[in-house]
């Protein structure tokens, strides 16, 4: 199926709080987050053989669109906090978190194709243009850096991290797989859509491929991967949908891996810029999850809707962490099995005097 992966929000936030990771500069502990991300593969690959020797019904069950849109926009409410107050160090740095999101925005609306369809990306470069003139032009700021670039040499080794697997660190990021699972299930229903072809028969073999990306990229130092909705956006604009164009891509990718000099130039985009994207990006996820309630006409005058929402929005975005031992599981996570076993429970029949809640 046309299907490309990448890099997934999902393990923002519990990589994040793995590693006990600052915010800025490499992450010095990132091995126990990969051992994590490697168990998330695990979970999701077993999904997927499950998937693919009885079907999705189950999952359907367990994780309705009341559920899925709540944990959805949780990812992005839980990691509003980080651009907010990490990624700007004075009050230029605030401003140019605003010039960013509003190119984003502009892009958005006022353009229409293919640079609408990588608004993020064009947003980004007009943000990094508008803080060079201020800041390498002007003097207003923190100029960019453009020494890394050239001292980069073009093709090199990537950076590969060794995993450590710790039980603490598996624990908290493998219920990730459940987001993935929702997320996935969602693009593949939008890819199904959009071409025609019925892609249901083939979705435990997409689960069980994302599980073993995920577990590869994280025996050698990357991120948990997933399905990308850029890129059904991309297949909607170009009405392409050949598989050989998904290899081509990921060829580019991996050629592009071995360049210290692209590698470089990312590193060189100003932390502000980033912060500002980073504001777009983790709001178009909390909104995504919104979107999910709607598409699927959720129902919130039915009280167990409303309380699955209500309940699983606080606890993501207020990052409610329980302990278990010297284990503690974070907003994300006590908001994605929250979500589950609080519907589980709440779908028992309710007698008829509980079945309204005035709001």
């Amino acid at each position: 199926m046309p299907s490309y992966l990448g890099s997934s929000f999902a393990f923002i936030g519990v990589v994040i709080a793995a590693s006990a990771y600052a915010g800025k500069g490499p992450n010095a502990n990132i091995g126990v987050a990969l051992g994590g991300i490697i168990a998330c593969g695990v979970v999701y690959t077993l999904i997927g053989a499950l998937v693919q020797a009885v079907g999705t019904g189950w999952i359907e069950r367990f994780m309705p669109p009341v559920v899925t849109g709540a944990v959805v926009a949780v990812i992005g409410l839980n990691l509003a906090s980080i651009p907010i107050k990490n990624m700007a160090a004075s009050n230029f740095d605030s401003w140019m978190q605003v010039v960013t999101f509003v190119s984003v925005a502009l892009v958005a609306v006022m353009t229409r194709g293919m640079v609408q369809r990588l608004l993020i990306l064009v947003g980004l470069m007009v943000a990094t243009l508008i803080y060079a003139v201020l800041t390498n032009g002007l003097g207003l700021g923190k100029p960019i850096d453009l020494s890394g670039i050239a001292a980069a040499a073009w093709v090199g080794m990537p950076g590969f991290t060794a995993p450590v697997f710790s039980a603490s660190a598996m624990l908290l990021i493998a219920p990730v797989a459940i987001i993935l699972v929702a997320e996935n299930l969602g693009h593949l229903k939008a890819v199904t859509a959009m071409t025609g072809k019925n892609l249901d028969p083939y979705m435990g073999r997409a689960f069980i491929g994302d599980g073993i990306a995920t577990m590869v990229s994280g025996a050698a130092g990357g991120t948990g991967v997933t399905t990308y909705a850029e890129n059904i956006g991309v297949m909607a604009a170009t009405k392409i949908y050949s598989t050989a164009v998904f290899v081509a891509a990921a060829l580019m990718a991996v050629l592009l891996g071995f360049s210290p000099k692209f590698g470089a130039l990312i590193q060189a985009i100003p932390l502000p810029v980033m912060g500002g994207v980073s504001i777009v990006v983790f709001g178009l996820i909390a909104v995504a999850g919104a979107k999910i309630w709607v598409d699927n006409k959720v129902n919130f005058s039915d009280n167990k809707n409303l309380l699955v929402a209500a309940i699983t929005l606080v606890l993501g975005t207020g990052d409610f962490t329980l302990k278990f031992g010297q284990f503690a599981l974070g907003g994300i996570g006590t908001a994605t099995f929250g979500a589950i076993l609080l519907y589980a429970l709440l779908n028992r029949k309710l007698k008829p005097a509980l079945k309204t809640l005035p709001i």
